[in-house]
C-alpha cells in the first residue's frame, strides 16, 4: 500500500531529521534536544506538548482533538548504542536508503515507529479533516534503560492520563509477511549472585582445603530450574495466572513457525522439545530464568593456576500475570538459603518491571485486529504476550486499558544490532494500519 505522497514526503523527512540526535540514554546523550524535537513534531500536528521532567531523562506529553473517548500513544525516543560502529554500512545516525530499506539506529526501535504514528495522525487528520476522538501522546526517554521512572510517573499523572485504548510502541510482521499483534509483555527482574571464599585469588594448589567459588555458584545455578528449562524454586509458579480459554485457542491459532524459527537460531530444538502450541505457550504464559553471564577467575591465553576469591553470575526472570518482581527475588534468596547456599549473596539489579496483559476480548483489541486485516488482506496473528518486557503494565494497571502492539518492523530489522533498518513497504502498511485502526476506534467507515 503506497501512502499519499505528501504523508511520504513529511514521514521521511520527519525520519531523517528524529535519527539524527544520537539519543543514546545509556551514555546519557542527546536527550534534552530530542525531547525537544518531539514536542515539536507533536506541536505541529496541532497537539498541546508538554516536557514533564523526571529524575532521569523527561517524559513528552502531548493531547488534543475531540472530547470523545481517548487513545493515547506510548513510544520512546531513546534508542541502543550504536557500537560496534566498524559493522555499520553506513553512518548510524543518518537515515540511508538501500534497496527498498531505511537504514539508522532508531530507524525501528523506536523512533520509526514513532514516525509511523505521527504520519498516521496526519493523513487521519488531513482526510476527515477533524478528530473526533481524544489522542494522547507518552513519549518517554529511558526505554533502553529499562524505564526506571515510567512507573511512578503514570501513577503520579494517572487522572491526567486516562484513556480508553493503548498504542505499544511495537509491531511487526513474522516471516511469512503476516501482520502481529500483541497484548501483552512479559515481567523481568535481573539479578547477580555473588560468591567469595578468600579475601584474594590463591595459588590452585590451595584447591585441596579451600573451596571454589566457581563450584559453588555453579552448583547453586543447578539448583534452580531442570534440563527442560523448568524453574525449580519454591513457591514460583504459585501466583501464575491459568490461561483463559480465549488465550488457549489464541495461542491454538498460532502459525507453527518453531522450525523455522530454531533454523535462524541455529539451535537444534527447543527446551522440552516445544514445538507448535507449546512453543508459544511457553514464549508467552511460562515463567522462566535466564542465565546472562558467568564470571570468574582467568580467561586468558594459556593456563594460570589460580584459585579465584570471587565468581558472579548474571540472572534475569521472565514474569507472567500476576508475578511479582519483588516476590519473585525474595523466593531465590529463601531457595537458597534452604539448599544450604547462604554464601551465596543475592543483588538486584535493576527496577523490576510486572508483567502485562490486556483482555484478548477487549473492543479495541478486535478494531486493531480488523484493521489489519483490511490493511493486509491476511489474517494477523494474535499473540496475548511477547516473550520480551517492557513498561506495560502501568498502562494496563493504573490507567485500566487496553493495549495492542502493532507496528512498522520485520524479522530481519536488527533492532539493537548494527544496520538497524526497516523495509519501506512495512512502513506503509504500518501507516496505514494505524490510521485505519484510528477510524476503527471513531466508529468512522
Amino acid at each position: 500500500m503506497k501512502l499519499p505522497e505528501r504523508v511520504y514526503r513529511y514521514a521521511r523527512e520527519t525520519l531523517a531529521h528524529l535519527v539524527s540526535f544520537p539519543t543514546v540514554s545509556a551514555e546519557g546523550r542527546a536527550i534534552p534536544e530530542t525531547a525537544q524535537a518531539v514536542a515539536k513534531l507533536l506541536e505541529d500536528l496541532g497537539l498541546k506538548a508538554e516536557i514533564h521532567p523526571t529524575p532521569g531523562a523527561p517524559v513528552v506529553y502531548a493531547e488534543g482533538g475531540g472530547s470523545g473517548p481517548t487513545l493515547m500513544f506510548y513510544n520512546h525516543y531513546d534508542v541502543q548504542p550504536a557500537d560496534p560502529l566498524e559493522l555499520w554500512e553506513s553512518d548510524p545516525f543518518t537515515l540511508t536508503e538501500r534497496d527498498g530499506h531505511w537504514y539508522a539506529r532508531g530507524i525501528s526501535d523506536d523512533k520509526g515507529e514513532l514516525v509511523s504514528r505521527l504520519a498516521a495522525l496526519k493523513w487521519f487528520m488531513e482526510e476527515h479533516g477533524f478528530l473526533p476522538f481524544r489522542v494522547k501522546f507518552v513519549v518517554e526517554g529511558e526505554e533502553e534503560i529499562g524505564s526506571p521512572h515510567l512507573e511512578a510517573y503514570v501513577r503520579e499523572h494517572k487522572d491526567r492520563l486516562k484513556a480508553d485504548a493503548v498504542v505499544w510502541e511495537f509491531g511487526s510482521v513474522d516471516t511469512a509477511g503476516r501482520p502481529l499483534v500483541y497484548c501483552g509483555l512479559k515481567g523481568i527482574v535481573a539479578v547477580e549472585l555473588r560468591v567469595k571464599t578468600a579475601a584474594y585469588d590463591l595459588h590452585s594448589s590451595n584447591g585441596a582445603v579451600v573451596q571454589n567459588p566457581i563450584y559453588r555458584l555453579a552448583a547453586a545455578l543447578t539448583t534452580l530450574r531442570d534440563n527442560d528449562g523448568n524453574v525449580l524454586i519454591e513457591g514460583f509458579y504459585d501466583k501464575v495466572r491459568p490461561l483463559t480459554e480465549t488465550e488457549r485457542k489464541s495461542l491454538e491459532a498460532i502459525p507453527d513457525e518453531s522450525e523455522q524459527i530454531a533454523q535462524v537460531y541455529g539451535v537444534k530444538e527447543f527446551l522440552g522439545k516445544a514445538r507448535g502450541f507449546e512453543f508459544y505457550r511457553r514464549m508467552a504464559a511460562v515463567p522462566v530464568v535466564n542465565f546472562n553471564g558467568f564470571h570468574a577467575g582467568y580467561g586468558g591465553p594459556g593456563s594460570k593456576t589460580v584459585l579465584p576469591a570471587e565468581a558472579f553470575a548474571k540472572l534475569d526472570f521472565r514474569l507472567v500475570p500476576d508475578q511479582d518482581p519483588v516476590e519473585v527475588v525474595e523466593l531465590l534468596r529463601a531457595h537458597l538459603h534452604k539448599h544450604g547456599f547462604t554464601d551465596v549473596e543475592v543483588i538486584t539489579l535493576e527496577v523490576g518491571e510486572h508483567p502485562a496483559r490486556s483482555d484478548l476480548e477487549a473492543p479495541w483489541v478486535k478494531q486493531a485486529v480488523e484493521a489489519l486485516r483490511e490493511v493486509y488482506d491476511r489474517e494477523p496473528v494474535v499473540h496475548l504476550s511477547s516473550g520480551g518486557s517492557g513498561p506495560m503494565y502501568p498502562f494496563t494497571h493504573y490507567l485500566g486499558a487496553p493495549v495492542v502492539a502493532i507496528g512498522i518492523s520485520y524479522p530481519g530489522s536488527r533492532v539493537h544490532s548494527p544496520n538497524e533498518n526497516i523495509r519501506i513497504v512495512d512502513f506503509e502498511r504500518g501507516v496505514a494500519a494505524i490510521k485505519r485502526a484510528m477510524e476503527k476506534f471513531a466508529t468512522l467507515p
